[in-house]
């Protein structure tokens, strides 16, 4: 049977177009912005060329103003978006934005979705997903969160403190996840609860310095304190939050591999550049046996990770929980891409450390990645305990 990887012509025209916008209009955006964070401002603009260019908002239903995409189609989109690090925040599929829609759209009531999704598909306002605690809560695992809401007349009390919450600097409303039965370490489960900007029981603490900057409203410690919510702030079902965050999860890992995914190439397109002009000990940079290795490995790992993320989005797109197979994508992407940016900034020498491309901070950008969704080492974990179990329920076979 043929095995046919091509996406279909309207998602091949869809990312052909991603394509040409992020190079005609993203990337000067980006290089007269510098290497600060985007503004306000700066996310309008962006967002409003790729509304009028009809590329807003891909991954949302056509209901919703976006064009429905499943995974697959994802991946061919998202990429060419990730070739800017401005790119995903013009198209509105930026992270955690990108993934609490993916969310809404599967759990949500549909009161929810008028009050918190369609604002948030038309870019009118930004969101926040709060589950990662300070040690000893939940980081790696889950089961240690320690941020607890308990009923009261009416609703909801949350008290627990959370960090690197990304995008929370200006978001309208966060998706908290706390504890509403069992103890931290017991296998009890959990509630996500909607939190509106303007609860007076949620608190910023503190901007956290990172090395990554380009992710849109920061990562940011928050604190609930005596915050009270409302019954239908319930996000899909009591004690059921570690289930329905699976829905947020897996497809949310992806898309991050996609994204990173198109700052890969656009490191190995400046590498590739740079080999094809440079000359020196008499002869071309990319005539050099050394640097053609570099050349192709990069080339391996950006076919292998491509390979690996449209596995993990066809098995997502059969409804799958596809575990083993996200698992498997994001920690080599993780590492590859990586490997990609350094690989190019070494080809680049001097010129590569220097901010007069951008290699250096793709660096910064895409290192933190090996930690975020879930460390490459817990996901080693994890792939292996579950290969074991194959194994032991197959008999030993």
């Amino acid at each position: 049977m043929a095995v046919d990887l091509s996406p279909e012509p309207a998602v091949a025209d869809l990312a052909r177009r991603t394509a040409r916008f992020v190079r005609e209009v993203v990337l000067p955006v980006e290089e007269r912005h510098g290497a600060a964070t985007p503004t306000e401002a700066v996310r309008r603009e962006l967002q409003d060329a790729a509304r009028t260019a009809g590329l807003f908002a891909p991954h949302v239903g056509t209901g919703y103003g976006g064009h429905g995409l499943d995974m697959r189609g994802r991946a061919a989109v998202f990429e060419e978006a990730g070739y800017a690090l401005f790119g995903p925040l013009a198209l509105n599929i930026a992270a955690p934005d990108e993934g609490n829609m993916h969310l809404l759209e599967a759990v949500a009531s549909e009161q929810q979705k008028e009050r918190y999704l369609r604002p948030l598909a038309a870019g009118e306002v930004r969101s926040c997903f709060a589950m990662t605690e300070p040690a000893p809560g939940a980081g790696s695992d889950p089961r240690a969160l320690t941020t607890r809401a308990e009923r009261i007349d009416g609703g909801w009390r949350i008290n627990g403190r959370k960090w690197f919450i990304t995008g929370a600097d200006g978001a309208a409303f966060t998706i908290c996840m706390a504890r509403t039965s069992g103890r931290p370490g017991d296998p009890g489960d959990a509630t996500m609860f909607f939190v509106d900007a303007d609860n007076p029981g949620l608190k910023q603490v503190r901007h956290i310095d990172t090395l990554d900057e380009s992710l849109f409203g920061g990562h940011i410690e928050l604190l609930f304190e005596d915050c009270e919510v409302p019954d239908d702030a319930v996000l899909g079902a009591v004690d059921e939050g570690f289930r329905h965050a699976q829905v947020r999860l897996g497809p949310a890992r992806m898309t991050h591999c996609m994204r990173w995914l198109g700052i890969a190439r656009h490191a190995q397109d400046i590498a590739v550049r740079r080999a094809a002009e440079r000359e020196l000990f008499g002869s071309r940079l990319g005539e050099l046996g050394m640097v053609q290795q570099m050349i192709a490995d990069s080339e391996i790992d950006i076919a292998a990770a491509r390979g690996l993320i449209l596995q993990a989005c066809w098995e997502l797109d059969q409804g799958r929980s596809a575990s083993q197979a996200t698992s498997i994508g994001k920690t080599f992407c993780a590492e590859a891409v990586w490997r990609v940016v350094d690989r190019s900034l070494q080809i680049c020498g001097a010129l590569g450390v220097s901010g007069d491309i951008p290699l250096g901070r793709f660096l910064r950008e895409v290192r933190p990645f090996r930690i975020y969704d879930g460390p490459s080492e817990t996901h080693r974990w994890a792939i292996a305990r579950r290969t074991l179990k194959r194994h032991s329920a197959a008999g030993g076979r």
